[in-house]
């Protein structure tokens, strides 16, 4: 029934802009909606109950499946592509991928356009709120290393969650409103600020232009967008301690100190790299670096410039950045910054007790111990996280994709990145030309690359069906 209001918005686009379009495309979608929540609603209306782990799977699962197939419509009744394409490009924005199968997007009806950003802001903070609310009690998930773990789903935990979610909104909104003015501020209309901005800070990647972020020939513009794709990678539950005036936290934080120095250190090499390999200046080269690589880090997945014609050592260089993601707790996807950190320590480790069979060692993280439910979690995602990407990659390949489409496909679908690399799915590509099966792969893997695998998995084992 929130999907039915927000579907409104694109209606009140066309209607402000008083951009001619069928009246009956923007109505029937939220009717629909609000149709079938309505009888959700009406048949499920009971006393409170307590969730055990077991509702919850299936409850976060069905709930963004549902959102994807529902949000669907509206591409389903304004444009005319077909009802892969439409799931496709829901399930790209709801998961916050930014892979798209549209094009003409210069010309295409506002109200869509708006309806992309609108799904990709919405994802955004509905992965922040699971990520901090629902996982960690899943036993999935990174925050479970940055909060107190609660032993039942019980009226205590709601209302805290409760709390949590709000302050989360609130901070959201604050930070899309500045991003919407800053991009106003440096050139763009205010339609195009607006959805720009939902897409930046979820770190979803739609633009109003097939050309991306290079169809604003501005610095400012470029550098807003870095910087706010940059906050959008920042764990959100610190970002809210900041706002309240605690930025302690968030500048004492392992994966916030990890996440910058990993940034600072990339866009040296990177524009060293550039300016000795092309004809562009110091400050010229560092803004295509710092935007471009904190784009596909962040996976938002916006494209300044074409990065795979900048040589070997580039594309290589990007297609290990697709893999990392921001912090925990963020808009972000991919593995996670503070996952390669955890594997530091964990070598760091094994490396010494090789050295010193009989010696003790304890792991700690932000100061806190590192229990084996912890390393289970890490060695569990990593492994299932390499593996579907084989997977995805075999079946693709099944259906006459080239490698480097195959794997960089998988890569940015599960790492809800957005583009990948090649001729076809590149920076400069489009996701149109992909057969329909291969994008129902790649919908799969979006879905389960947004719920960190493992959510997603457990509902295909036995243990799970069992009573």
């Amino acid at each position: 029934m929130t999907l039915a209001v927000l579907m409104c918005i694109p209606l009140i686009t066309n209607l402000v802009l008083d951009t001619p379009s069928d009246p009956m495309t923007f109505t029937l979608s939220p009717l629909i909606t609000l149709s079938f929540g309505a009888l959700l609603w009406r048949s499920c209306k009971v006393e409170y109950f307590g969730l055990r782990p077991r509702e919850i799977f299936m409850l976060t699962n069905l709930s963004w499946v549902m959102v994807c197939i529902f949000g669907a419509l509206p591409f389903i009744f304004a444009t005319n592509i077909s009802f892969t394409d439409a799931i496709f490009e829901s399930m790209s924005g709801i998961t916050t991928t930014g892979s798209t199968v549209l094009v003409g997007l210069d010309n295409m009806n506002p109200g869509i356009l708006m309806w992309r950003s609108v799904l990709h802001w919405l994802g955004g903070v509905g992965f922040i709120v699971m990520a901090v609310a629902v996982l960690p009690f899943l036993k999935v998930g990174g925050m479970r290393l940055f909060q107190s773990e609660s032993s039942d789903w019980s009226d205590k935990v709601m209302p805290r969650s409760g709390v949590i979610a709000k302050r989360i909104v609130q901070v959201y909104l604050g930070l899309s409103a500045l991003c919407t003015l800053a991009y106003y501020l440096g050139g763009m209309t205010m339609f195009e600020a607006i959805n720009h901005s939902m897409a930046t800070l979820s770190t979803g990647g739609f633009s109003t232009s097939d050309a991306s972020m290079a169809h604003f020939d501005s610095p400012v513009i470029h550098w807003t967008g870095t910087i706010f794709m940059l906050l959008g990678s920042l764990p959100f539950v610190l970002l809210v301690r900041a706002c309240s005036g605690n930025t302690d936290p968030l500048w004492q934080d392992c994966q916030v100190r990890g996440f910058l120095k990993l940034l600072a250190v990339i866009w040296s090499i990177m524009t060293v790299w550039l300016v000795m390999t092309s004809d562009y200046g110091v400050f010229e080269a560092l803004t295509l670096v710092a935007f471009n690589t904190t784009s596909v880090i962040s996976t938002t997945g916006f494209a300044l410039t074409d990065y795979s014609l900048w040589g070997g050592f580039a594309v290589t260089a990007f297609f290990l950045m697709t893999f990392t993601g921001g912090c925990s707790g963020s808009t972000t996807g991919g593995v996670k910054i503070f996952r390669f950190q955890l594997g530091l320590r964990l070598l760091n480790v094994q490396l010494k007790q090789l050295s010193h069979p009989r010696a003790c060692f304890s792991m700690q993280y932000n100061n806190q111990p590192i229990n084996s439910d912890i390393i289970r979690s890490f060695v569990g995602f990593t492994f299932f996280f390499l593996m579907l990407i084989g997977i995805m990659t075999l079946l693709l390949s099944l259906m006459g994709l080239d490698f480097i489409t195959s794997l960089t496909g998988s890569v940015t679908a599960i790492a809800n990145v957005g583009p990948g690399l090649g001729d076809i799915i590149g920076p400069a590509g489009n996701f149109a030309p992909l057969p329909d099966m291969a994008k129902w792969v790649l919908v799969v893997g979006m879905l389960m690359g947004r719920l960190e695998v493992i959510t997603v998995l457990v509902l295909f084992t036995s243990a799970y069906w069992r009573r």
